[in-house]
């Protein structure tokens, strides 16, 4: 069953709880943004696995350098799962992998940047890692021309476990599901909603019919 992710693009720690708690009751995955992270500091983890503990808590520290530190940091805060830059060399995820495996906790490849996601998605599923983010960012969705159906088309020729995160909402959920993505990641498509808990409702449904 695919799960549905929302990712936390907020400052605070109040505006994400206030935002976990409308809508945890339809989401798998809680994930803490790295702006967030980086305004609050790991204590921000801490706290939404404290009033979350039935959910899967995701720190997007996309780390780039000292693998096994930064996530140790992290599952030692609370999370579940934390984000490695699939940019950065191999030895970084399998440090992160080794932490992951020390608290029994896993490792995402978060394929921002990375010049062809599926080869690298493909080069780093055979380091441990739980599965790979085929991520378009912010600034590359604001690129004139952007169109998520890059990241569809990717997930369905990528022979490995993915997510895609790139602007995933409810008119492309279904699509993305049927690409083979075992996670979506919602972002705006929730936090910006005028009423998030339906925002994460609608696509909870959509996401469960296209199973």
């Amino acid at each position: 069953m695919a799960k549905l992710q929302v990712a936390i693009d907020l400052l605070t720690t109040e505006e994400a709880l206030a935002l976990a708690g409308k809508v945890a009751p339809y989401v798998d995955i809680i994930e803490l943004g790295t702006p967030l992270i980086k305004n609050m500091g790991v204590s921000v983890i801490t706290a939404m696995k404290s009033a979350h503990p039935d959910k899967i808590v995701f720190a997007d520290l996309k780390t780039a350098d000292a693998g096994e530190l930064e996530a140790d940091i992290a599952f030692k805060a609370g999370a579940d799962l934390v984000t490695v830059l699939g940019v950065a060399g191999n030895a970084t995820i399998v440090g992160a992998v080794k932490a992951a495996k020390a608290h029994g906790k896993g490792v995402v490849v978060d394929t921002i940047g990375a010049p062809d996601r599926v080869a690298r998605a493909k080069e780093v599923a055979a380091l441990g890692v739980e599965f790979v983010e085929l991520h378009a960012g912010l600034d590359e969705q604001w690129t004139p021309g952007y169109s998520i159906q890059v990241l569809i088309d990717e997930a369905a020729t990528a022979e490995t476990p993915v997510s895609i995160a790139g602007g995933v909402n409810l008119q492309n959920v279904q699509a993305v599901i049927k690409a083979g993505a075992k996670v979506a990641v919602a972002g705006a498509a929730i936090y910006a909603a005028q009423d998030p808990a339906a925002a994460a409702k609608a696509l909870r449904e959509a996401i469960d019919a296209a199973n």
